[in-house]
């Protein structure tokens, strides 16, 4: 089996998935981060059916070549999803399955409220987001998508990430958000959207608030199935 991951950053979905089709089958992951590439080469040196390259999801260049096409949490980020969709299904053999599993940031809810200052900083993150033009219902949006640049038998499920308190993995799902306040902050800063004060102040009331009072942590997520068709 021939696999095209879209995205792959790291590569670490994409290790898991070269060692799950074995040496018979072949892997390859795409991602226009350089940096990640070189770190996922690193990291995957071991297996000779898996390697990387450095590309934009909406540049693909392969055709009929894939038996699945696959990109997790990547469209999200691509402001012409359409286009990127477009190269996937090129890139997928007639009979072939591309699968896309993405968020709907614009739905992800915390039980009860988050504290005022996380809930601006959520709401400047959301903003931020949409003046790049980036969809923040992207997971809902892909079954209309995938319908547009012509996938059959399209199916959807939902795939949401629930985190309960008393979970074992509670505190490091929970975590994701000051992760994001860290990682997005400085970006945020330098696009004049969000200053200093409000990230410290949303970073701390997050982390003290999720430790004694979030309950439920909802991230809203959906898979999309489809098949590429015949010629």
């Amino acid at each position: 089996m021939s696999v095209l991951d879209v995205g792959c950053g790291t590569g670490a979905i994409t290790k898991g998935i070269a060692e799950a089709v074995g040496p018979t089958g072949a892997v390859v992951g795409v991602d226009r981060d350089r940096r990640l590439i070189n770190l996922a080469r690193l990291q995957s040196a071991s297996l000779p059916n898996l390697r990387f390259e450095e590309g934009e999801a909406t540049l693909i260049e392969y055709e009929g070549r894939f038996d699945v096409v696959t990109a997790a949490r990547t469209l999200q980020w691509i402001a012409d999803p359409r286009a990127a969709l477009q190269r996937m299904k090129r890139a997928g053999k007639p009979g072939g399955l591309l699968v896309v599993l993405d968020y709907n940031h614009a739905l992800n809810a915390w039980q009860p409220s988050p504290p005022t200052q996380f809930a601006e900083f959520y709401s400047v993150f959301l903003a931020w987001r949409e003046s790049n033009g980036w969809d923040n219902e992207m997971a809902n949006h892909c079954p209309g998508l995938f319908a547009e640049v012509g996938l059959h038998e399209i199916r959807g499920d939902v795939q949401d990430e629930i985190s309960v308190k008393g979970d074992e993995d509670f505190d490091e799902r929970t975590e994701l958000w000051i992760e994001v306040i860290d990682n997005i902050g400085p970006t945020l800063q330098r696009a004049q959207v969000c200053e200093a004060p409000l990230l410290e102040a949303a970073r701390r009331s997050y982390d003290t608030w999720r430790k004694v009072d979030l309950l439920r942590h909802t991230l809203s997520m959906r898979a999309t199935v489809g098949t590429v068709p015949p010629i």
